[in-house]
């Protein structure tokens, strides 16, 4: 039997363990507690085709028109085609849906669908039901599920993966496990941003942890912003789902901007929407409001029980007032290449969900299709790992089209690739200051790194909009700052080590391995997204530029190719 390490507790990750679970022999591993992930945070739903008056070719539409033309049309149609089979199993391993007066699965409609196609449950907690539906699915199983253990380093023979240097937190423990794969289903990287809809251990650990083997990246500057998060600290996050059902977005004067932007108005692609929302922002300094009152208390209780919680916990009544809203940090497009078998182009090494880029969202994710590819893909990994014939019989492969692998040499270098096409206009800035992300510290002494302040450097001049000015200062203060960090060795403290004995004698590791990884990985990301957002220089989708902000044409890799030191 196969041995498998996944990396990560969503979907994706317990997706693929599921699928493993009597014919593998899988370890599944997260640095926190098995539930906090970014699907348990999701709260519009999982978007497929359940119905008749649905077809899978509407959905593969929607889903390219939202990509910008950015998308993989062969990725969108094994995401869509496969999707109603996936929905199926979440059923069948417990996760209860919604459903209508007729026992019918409730389908609502977000932004981009042309169907009501987004199944939710829970009204508006989505994720949450599914997380807990898979992890009691996995216990079920017998599949092994390890809390609060870190991964810091991919093991490797030659080029090929073999497993992976752990850390357990709660005894600080160093660990060397050995498997025949390693899937990476780790997540997203919001922690990039001051502003984000993301826990806070959505920290790119996945992205991070495969380009420092040499794995192949793509599209890291399409980082989705939403529309709609509380403007309030924690951008607590209003799904979509409500402008679905009938909210609208109005400005200072109470007037719904929106219709003159899009013709799809509130329900147009998310990129145009945070845009638009932003621009409103900068030009009356003052906030947009969400208008959900006409929905009524009783249907946005019964429908949105989460938020609507959180909303009256803030103090705000948004069955009678509009609320105010900001856009934030939400979803990266881009991440570890992969085919469409979740095969990266470092051999043993797969990525599911968010931390890898099938190419399906494109320029921008469809809403609620998230949780989707999580399963598909999930899925499709497992079956990789089994021997599946189809997987193995595949023309495209690993080098489809679209996707040139990097050839890295071990643990140096990390490549980004970009492709070229067009993307509609917006704009938005920030006053945020860009300082070099240190706190004070004596003279002639190393200055320690503060997060808070690479966030809000990239939040100025890598969020909503980007230009050549400020996105060459950035990556200056990013070089720097890696430069310090490499001279004095504390940015990556959990460096592999001879013995355990050296680890655990580590004083940067004794204080705290989690955030001393959790900050090496996001200077590294926020380097790569930078650099790989400099190179684009025309707008794409999510990437809007706001020095260039005609649509470019043609082209299907970005010349000249990103390569960045990483050691």
């Amino acid at each position: 039997m196969p041995r498998v390490l996944i990396v990560g507790t969503g979907i994706a990750g317990l997706t693929a363990a599921l699928t493993l679970a009597g014919r593998a022999e899988v370890t599944v591993v997260t640095k926190a507690g098995a539930a906090v992930s970014n699907t348990g945070k999701a709260q519009g739903g999982i978007a497929a085709v359940t119905s008749a008056d649905d077809r899978v070719a509407l959905h593969v539409q929607d889903t390219l028109t939202a990509g910008a033309g950015w998308s993989d049309r062969a990725a969108v149609q094994v995401l869509c085609a496969e999707g109603p089979a996936r929905i199926a199993d979440l059923i069948e391993a417990g996760v209860r849906f919604d459903t209508a007066d007729d026992g019918a699965l409730a389908r609502g409609l977000e932004a981009a669908h042309s169907r009501a196609r987004v199944l939710h449950a829970g009204g508006d907690a989505t994720g949450a039901v599914i997380a807990g539906g898979l992890l009691a699915a996995a216990a079920r199983a017998g599949v092994q599920v390890r809390e609060q253990v870190l991964v810091t380093e991919l093991l490797r023979a030659g080029r090929r993966v073999v497993g992976a240097r752990l850390v357990d937190l709660t005894t600080g423990r160093l660990e060397c496990h050995e498997s025949d794969a390693v899937v990476l289903a780790s997540g997203g990287a919001g922690q990039l941003y001051p502003y984000t809809s993301n826990p806070g251990v959505a920290t790119g650990d996945g992205v991070a942890l495969a380009a420092r083997a040499g794995a192949g990246l793509a599209d890291l500057e399409l980082y989705q912003f939403h529309p709609t998060t509380l403007a309030l600290p924690g951008n607590f996050l209003v799904s979509e789902a409500v402008r679905g059902e009938g909210a609208v977005l109005r400005d200072v004067t109470g007037q719904r901007f929106m219709l003159g932007v899009h013709p799809d108005a509130e329900l147009a692609p998310r990129d145009v929407v945070a845009r638009a929302v932003a621009a409103q922002m900068l030009s009356t300094g003052a906030p947009v409001t969400l208008d959900a009152t006409a929905l009524g208390e009783d249907f946005l209780r019964r429908r949105f029980p989460s938020i609507d919680a959180a909303v009256r916990a803030a103090g705000l009544d948004w069955a009678h007032q509009p609320v105010p809203v900001t856009p934030a940090a939400h979803y990266w497009m881009g991440g570890v290449a992969t085919d469409l078998w979740a095969r990266t182009s470092v051999p043993g090494l797969l990525a599911v969900g968010e931390v890898a880029c099938t190419q399906v969202h494109g320029a921008n994710r469809l809403a609620s299709n998230s949780l989707l590819e999580g399963a598909v893909f999930g899925h499709r990994a497992a079956r990789v790992l089994l021997g599946d014939p189809a997987a193995e019989d595949d023309p495209a492969g690993p080098q489809r089209a679209g996707l040139v692998f990097a050839d890295a040499s071990a643990g140096a270098s990390a490549e980004a690739l970009g492709r070229a096409t067009g993307a509609p206009a917006g704009a938005f800035v920030t006053g945020a200051p860009a300082g070099a992300f240190v706190t004070g510290a004596p003279a002639g002494a190393p200055e320690p790194f503060s997060r808070a302040a690479l966030q809000e450097l990239m939040w100025t001049h890598a969020g909503l909009i980007r230009d050549e000015n400020g996105l060459a200062h950035a990556e200056a203060v990013l070089e720097r700052r890696a430069a310090v960090a490499e001279s004095t060795s504390a940015a990556d403290p959990l460096a592999a080590h001879e013995d355990e004995s050296e680890f655990v004698q580590h004083p940067a590791a004794q204080a705290d391995p989690l955030a001393a990884q959790e900050n090496a990985n996001l200077l590294l990301l926020a380097r790569l997204v930078v650099r790989a957002a400099r190179t684009r220089t025309s707008s794409l989708g999510a990437h809007f530029r706001g020095d260039a902000p005609a649509p470019a044409t043609g082209g299907s890799i970005l010349s000249p190719e990103l390569v960045l030191e990483t050691h």
